[in-house]
C-alpha cells in the first residue's frame, strides 16, 4: 500500500517535521539523507517556496572576476557567483572576464522590459473574433485600468493581437518591477478578462493561458519581442590582446563564428552561440531565480565582425532573459547574499542583474570560443574537469 507524506496541518515548516519526513524516506527507501538535513537555511522562510520541505540540496558555489561592467544600471567591477557543479566553467568565465577586462570592459544595454499572460476567447465565427479585436483596441484604457487594480508595481503596456480560426490571441505585456512577474501578470490578467468577458456578450468562453505566452519554453516569438528583459552585452577585442590571452588570431576566431552560424541555421537552434545557459544557469542557481525559466532565457543572437583596424567586434543579444531581484527565492538567506555580493538585492536593482548576468555571457562565449579555435577546449577540460578516473 502507498503511504502518504507526513504533513502537519499546524505548522509544516518546522525542523522536527523536516527530520520526520526524512526519516520517513529513509525506513522506505534506505537513503540516508543525512547531508540534505544539513542546512542554515531558516525554515520559517519557506511558505511560499517550497512543500513537503526536507532539507537542502547543495550546490557548490564559486566566484568569478573581476568583471568590468560598462553599462547603463551595472557600471564597474562586480565578482559573480556561480554555482555549477561541472569543472572548468568557474575558471572559464574567470579567463574570459580577465581578457574583457583588459579590452576596457562590456558594455551592456537593456532594450524592452516586458512579461506576458495570453489569454485566448472564442467566438462563433471568425468574424465575431476579429471586431472583438478592434473593440480590444477600442478600450484597452478599460482594460489597462481593470487591470492594473490587482497589483501595486505591475503596469500593463500592450496587448498583441493574433487571430486564427474563431479564436482571437490575446498576448498581455505587464511590466513587473524587480519581481520576474508570472503571478503578478496571471491575476492582472484574470482581472482584466473577466471584465472583458462581463462586457463583451459575444465571448463564448475564455481561457486564462492559451500557451502564447510560451511559459518556459522557447519560442520564435520571443527572439522577436521579449519576455523578461531583452539586453545585450558588446565588446571589441584588440587583436594582439586576442592572441596574446587566448593564443589564437582574430582571422581564426571569425572563420569559427562563420561556421559555427552556419551549423546553427543547419541545426534550427535557437541560440547561435556557445553556452550562455551554462552562466545563466550557475547564475539562477546562486541569486534565487526561477531555474526553469533557463529555457526561454537561453535563447540568443550572436553578430561578430573583423573590424578595419584587425579588432574583433562581438556581440550577444538575449531577448528573453527573465530575472528578479525582489521576490520568489531571492529572499532565501544565501541566494540574498549572492545578489548582495552583485549589489542587486531588492528594488531597482533588476535591470543591473539583467545587465551583469549578460556581461557574464559575453565573457564565457569569448572564452569557450578561444578554447576551441586554439585547441584547447578538450585539454582544458582534462585539467580541470575530472576528478575521477
Amino acid at each position: 500500500m502507498s503511504q502518504s507524506v507526513p504533513r502537519s496541518t499546524n505548522d509544516d515548516y518546522t525542523d522536527k517535521m523536516a527530520t520526520t519526513r526524512r526519516t520517513f524516506l529513509k525506513e522506505l527507501t534506505g537513503a540516508s539523507l543525512d547531508n540534505v538535513g544539513q542546512y542554515s537555511i531558516d525554515i520559517s522562510m519557506l511558505p511560499g517556496n517550497i512543500e513537503n520541505f526536507i532539507g537542502v540540496a547543495q550546490v557548490p558555489l564559486g566566484v568569478a572576476g573581476p568583471l568590468l561592467v560598462n553599462g547603463e544600471h551595472a557600471k564597474g567591477e562586480f565578482y559573480v557567483p556561480l554555482a555549477t557543479s561541472e569543472g572548468t566553467l568557474v575558471a572559464s568565465y574567470n579567463r574570459g572576464m580577465k581578457m574583457l577586462h583588459a579590452a576596457g570592459g562590456v558594455k551592456t544595454t537593456v532594450g524592452d522590459d516586458a512579461m506576458q499572460r495570453a489569454p485566448v476567447f472564442i467566438f462563433d465565427d471568425a468574424r465575431d473574433a476579429r471586431e472583438f479585436g478592434e473593440w480590444i483596441t477600442a478600450n484597452f484604457d478599460s482594460i489597462k485600468e481593470h487591470a492594473e487594480t490587482s497589483t501595486r508595481i505591475g503596469k500593463l503596456v500592450n496587448i498583441e493581437q493574433y487571430a486564427a480560426s474563431r479564436f482571437l490571441f490575446l498576448r498581455f505585456n505587464f511590466t513587473t518591477g524587480d519581481a520576474a512577474g508570472m503571478n503578478m501578470v496571471s491575476k492582472a490578467t484574470k482581472v482584466a478578462s473577466d471584465w472583458i468577458r462581463d462586457n463583451y456578450p459575444k465571448v463564448r468562453h475564455y481561457y486564462l493561458e492559451s500557451n502564447f505566452a510560451t511559459d518556459k519554453k522557447a519560442s520564435q516569438i520571443n527572439l522577436l519581442h521579449t519576455r523578461g528583459k531583452h539586453v545585450t552585452a558588446e565588446a571589441t577585442i584588440p587583436a594582439a590582446l586576442m592572441q596574446q590571452m587566448m593564443r589564437s588570431n582574430v582571422h581564426k576566431f571569425y572563420r569559427g563564428r562563420q561556421i559555427v552560424n552556419l551549423a546553427s541555421m543547419l541545426s534550427g537552434v535557437n541560440n547561435n552561440g556557445a553556452h550562455s545557459p551554462n552562466a545563466i544557469t550557475a547564475m539562477f542557481i546562486a541569486t534565487g531565480q526561477d531555474v526553469a525559466n533557463v529555457v526561454e532565457s537561453s535563447a540568443a543572437a550572436v553578430y561578430a565582425e573583423l573590424m578595419p583596424d584587425g579588432d574583433y567586434y562581438y556581440s550577444i543579444t538575449i531577448p528573453s532573459l527573465i530575472v528578479a531581484t525582489y521576490g520568489g527565492g531571492t529572499g532565501l538567506t544565501t541566494q540574498r547574499e549572492c545578489l548582495e555580493l552583485l549589489g542587486c538585492y531588492g528594488t531597482n536593482k533588476v535591470m543591473k542583474f539583467a545587465e551583469i548576468v549578460a556581461a557574464t555571457i559575453l565573457c564565457g562565449e569569448m572564452s569557450l570560443s578561444g578554447a576551441v579555435a586554439s585547441e584547447e577546449w578538450v585539454e582544458a577540460h582534462d585539467r580541470f574537469g575530472r576528478n575521477r578516473p
